[in-house]
């Protein structure tokens, strides 16, 4: 059976990730639209100690990237949507009819999980949610509901209006069009998303999965069956694995072996003449990178690990006794390796770069030059941020 070593099998991985090149080039407009495209979507997340997520995973490749320039890109040229894979992410405008089969999906999923979840009386306000966006323009959570009572659901928890213009948006009635701080804008889906792009009376399932799986791979270069339905979080465990034997049957994969950080060999599939192709990638730049905690590199973390060996798991809802390292440490890049690991915040009021702590990984040795490496990344990191400078606290090399 082919093998895939450990080192270009990194490179092939943070190849299709937009990370074995420089960071460098243009970072807005359809420029910024193609690298998200490559990416396959950026995901959102509302917690910003230094940046928020998804302007710290642009930034990483395009260190010329602003925020405003993802937003432009959603909210005036209507480049992306806003939808969920594994999580709430913007996606690329032209990958929407593939979401007409999560929409058919959720429509049924989340009435029942909601249900369960106690979210009463949200099916009753459909109609009436739908005629107020359709009488008075996009609406947040706050112009709805304003004297529902909340359930009993937990720090998340919505009233009855706010769960009934999620379940629209996730079954795809309405569109978020864009955000007002964190909070989301929604719209009738007839009047943002062309005509040509919304769902139809029926959903060719099987055309969808087939899309699924196959722009999963390209993203991942290789991957198991289950690695392919995590991607999008659409295709089901069981749909992926059909597809990976059809793809096997017709000759358009093939099943190999990588060799993972501990040595052992993992079974995998790929296109044929991947593996040459990877051994022809060229080595990756040696500048340290920050990397968000929800980078694409880093969203599956059992496979970070096998392809890493860097076990890393965000400690945000970990009570503070019992973290490990800190509330949102950020992993550290160079070349190939995760070399360790930092916690750090924007201190506006003094506006610095506070770094409270930097672990590096057992088997790097921190030395000067990988030390200015660092101070050379988080000098850039800080202005990116809109800091003056960057503080250390004492005691910061773990």
């Amino acid at each position: 059976m082919t093998r895939l070593t450990n080192q270009s099998a990194r490179r092939l991985f943070l190849d299709r990730h937009a990370l074995l090149e420089q960071p460098a080039g243009p970072a807005r407009g359809a420029d910024l639209l193609a690298l998200i495209q490559r990416l396959g979507f950026v995901q959102l997340d509302s917690i910003s100690t230094v940046a928020r997520a998804h302007d710290m995973i642009l930034y990483s490749r395009r260190p010329g990237y602003r925020a405003k320039y993802l937003k432009q890109l959603y909210e005036r040229d209507r480049g992306l949507f806003e939808h969920w894979t594994h999580d709430a992410a913007m996606i690329p405008m032209t990958f929407y009819p593939h979401w007409h089969l999560r929409f058919h999906r959720d429509t049924e999923l989340l009435r029942r999980r909601w249900r369960n979840w106690r979210r009463d009386g949200f099916e009753e306000r459909f109609g009436k949610i739908l005629n107020h966006v359709r009488d008075h323009g996009p609406v947040s959570s706050s112009d709805v509901g304003k004297d529902e009572k909340k359930g009993s659901g937990g720090w998340w928890d919505w009233h009855p209006s706010k769960t009934a213009l999620e379940y629209l948006w996730r079954s795809g009635a309405l569109t978020v069009v864009g955000r007002d701080g964190f909070q989301k804008q929604y719209d009738l889906t007839e009047r943002v998303i062309e005509e040509h792009l919304r769902p139809g009376p029926s959903c060719d399932e099987t055309a969808t999965i087939n899309w699924l799986c196959s722009a999963a791979l390209d993203r991942l270069g290789f991957a198991t069956s289950g690695e392919l339905a995590a991607f999008w979080d659409t295709a089901s465990p069981a749909e992926a694995k059909g597809w990976c034997a059809e793809q096997m049957r017709l000759g358009e994969l093939e099943e190999i072996e990588f060799e993972q950080a501990d040595g052992k060999p993992r079974k995998t599939f790929t296109r044929p003449g991947t593996v040459d192709a990877a051994a022809e990638l060229g080595p990756a730049p040696g500048r340290m990178r920050v990397l968000s905690p929800f980078d694409p590199v880093l969203r599956d973390r059992k496979r970070t690990e096998r392809l890493f060996g860097f076990h890393y798991r965000i400690e945000v809802f970990t009570p503070a006794p019992k973290r490990q390292y800190g509330y949102y440490v950020f992993p550290l890049l160079e070349g190939t390796r995760l070399v360790g690991r930092i916690d750090m915040k924007a201190d506006r009021d003094a506006e610095c770069l506070r770094v409270t702590a930097v672990w590096p990984e057992q088997d790097v040795k921190w030395s000067p030059a990988r030390a200015k490496r660092l101070e050379a990344e988080l000098d850039r990191v800080a202005r990116f941020a809109g800091l003056c400078r960057v503080c250390f606290t004492d005691g910061w090399l773990r």
